[in-house]
């Protein structure tokens, strides 16, 4: 019984995940949109980059490939310059990245791992919603696929059997 419980937890928290990826790659489409309206005079790959490198930042996140870690260097006034930004030009997604950032928070601690870090830099970068309830794993999910649909990020999901479901690999 307890394995089960335990595969049933991994699931959760597997789905959780993808939840909380969801809401990056829609942070990271709308970053990069308005990156891209705000400097038309720089470089496509150079605000691909950076809107990447802002998003790992959020979500602590960083990518330690030597490209990414230069350019993070390179470039970390624009990086904190734009996250200083976040509440006023992302104030409809701040909910949502809050609710993100506590659940990938909640996941890692489940798994043994602290990301309470990011919660603190969503802070002090002012866009965490403090005054949010912690979402209950539904109705994150519920939002996630709500953001997924209205950003074509998302296909709607299929009834499936008890029987099909057992199959399947999660």
């Amino acid at each position: 019984m307890e394995a089960k419980s335990t595969k049933k937890q991994s699931q959760l928290i597997g789905s959780l995940r993808e939840g909380v990826s969801i809401v990056q790659m829609v942070f990271y489409k709308e970053v990069r949109t308005r990156l891209m309206e705000n400097r038309p005079e720089r470089e496509k790959e150079h605000l691909v980059m950076l809107a990447g490198s802002i998003v790992n930042e959020v979500f602590g996140t960083r990518n330690p490939a030597e490209k990414f870690v230069r350019f993070r260097q390179e470039n970390w006034g624009d990086i904190e310059q734009e996250l200083l930004t976040i509440r006023e030009e992302f104030s409809s997604l701040c909910p949502l990245l809050t609710d993100a950032l506590r659940i990938q928070t909640l996941c890692d601690h489940q798994e043994g791992g602290d990301s309470s870090a990011t919660l603190i830099r969503a802070k002090q970068l002012e866009f965490l919603a403090e005054e949010r309830d912690i979402p209950l794993p539904s109705s994150f999910m519920t939002a996630v696929r709500e953001l997924g649909k209205l950003h074509n990020l998302l296909i709607p999901p299929m009834e499936i059997t008890p029987e099909q479901d057992d199959s399947m690999v999660h």
